[in-house]
């Protein structure tokens, strides 16, 4: 048996639980066991921050994060935090 970590996370709140599994367990089994799913919200995953895949295995400690889309493009957000300073922001 595995145990594997899940997490996800909005800007007020998150919520984690841990799963045990099965040895040759996938991102996909995890979802199951916990009851989460992928939707509107939540687009996409990665394993202790590298991006996977719903087939993607897992070992035992394993965290599991279900990701968010971005809100802005972060080279946007980036120009807007440099106009609010007041510096021009490098290309």
């Amino acid at each position: 048996m595995i145990r594997a970590e899940l997490i996800r996370a909005w800007p007020s709140r998150c919520e984690t639980t841990v799963v045990e599994l099965a040895n040759d367990a996938s991102v996909a089994d995890a979802l199951l066991a916990c009851g989460w799913s992928l939707g509107q919200e939540l687009i996409g995953l990665a394993v202790f921050g590298v991006a996977a895949t719903q087939s993607t295995p897992l070992h035992d400690g394993d965290r599991v994060e279900l990701l968010r889309g971005l809100q802005v493009d972060p080279k946007q957000a980036r120009r807007l935090r440099a106009q609010r300073s007041g510096k021009s922001p490098s290309p």
